[in-house]
């Protein structure tokens, strides 16, 4: 509930499953660097009459790819039982190419291009796993790829998931934390009465317990960036060991916290080092985004 809930961004979404290069997958095990804004050069526009549904840094994605990642996503999302609009659906595959277009680019500013004998090698691999040429073949015409579009979405998803893997690799896999305990009710009228009797020298425990008898309220061990409430957030990691916030409002309910311990450089659980990793490359596109030349056309 409080976490960040968001998965690392998706990068031409039912390609990179087949293929096995999902956000938890690496292609390469790269050694963690810092990340540098790069300089691009955009690469030249392919000689086509082709109409653009977008371009990043004069790179572009053809209208005829683009409506068929936007079909392939409401498929995708149908098959999870979610029905998206064409709007939301566009939206979503915009974000998604805009990202992995920045997210290749970089790569190519970094030194590493998918040259075309390890290109061939990833559809042979491919290829080995749906039953030869024919079954690719298939699959290709099933997800609406022809053969060239096929090999240019393999090739940019390769070297956009090799971008990802090294902007992930340089966090830290420790971070100052704090062991976060929690009132949380659903009125501001018991939320006050609760803060009131904690000012009179109640016990937190004991109000914890009454509002959640489960978990007492214990969110255990937290960085900065991964609690999905800036205030509560805020108010963690301004508290001394021992201290309790004024009440916090959110979505959610009403909100006392306490700090029970604090740590300069705690190892991250599994679940935290995840969510910072996100957080980096959402960070990451987000700034790239800023710097990019990114024109979409008239919807």
């Amino acid at each position: 509930m409080f976490r960040h809930g968001k998965k690392i961004i998706g990068i031409s979404l039912t390609l990179l499953t087949a293929l096995g290069l999902s956000a938890c997958a690496s292609l390469s095990t790269p050694e963690p660097v810092s990340t540098p804004q790069p300089t691009f050069t955009p690469v030249p526009p392919t000689a086509t009459s082709e109409p653009m549904a977008l371009t990043v840094n004069g790179e572009g994605i053809t209208v005829v790819e683009f409506d068929a990642e936007v079909n392939r996503y409401v498929t995708a999302q149908a098959a999870l039982g979610n029905t998206v609009s064409p709007a939301d659906a566009a939206n979503a595959v915009i974000q998604d190419f805009v990202a992995q277009l920045l997210l290749a680019q970089a790569a190519h500013a970094n030194g590493y291009t998918l040259d075309d004998a390890a290109l061939q090698a990833r559809i042979d691999a491919l290829a080995s796993q749906v039953g030869g040429a024919e079954g690719l073949s298939k699959w290709q015409s099933e997800h609406g790829y022809n053969d060239q579009a096929f090999r240019s979405a393999l090739r940019r998803a390769a070297e956009a998931a090799w971008m990802r893997d090294r902007i992930i690799s340089n966090v830290p896999s420790t971070a100052e934390q704090v062991h976060v305990q929690q009132i949380l009710l659903y009125n501001l009228e018991t939320a006050q009465s609760f803060l009131t009797q904690l000012n009179g020298g109640a016990d937190f425990d004991e109000l914890a317990s009454r509002a959640d008898p489960l978990t007492r309220g214990d969110l255990g061990w937290v960085p900065r960036g991964y609690l999905l409430n800036a205030q509560i957030e805020e108010a963690a990691f301004r508290l001394e060991v021992g201290q309790f916030s004024d009440v916090i409002t959110t979505d959610v309910g009403y909100h006392i916290v306490r700090i029970l311990a604090r740590d300069p450089n705690r190892p991250l659980s599994p679940d935290a080092y995840l969510a910072l990793q996100e957080l980096a490359l959402k960070n990451w596109v987000e700034e790239q985004k800023q710097l990019a030349d990114v024109v979409l056309a008239p919807q």
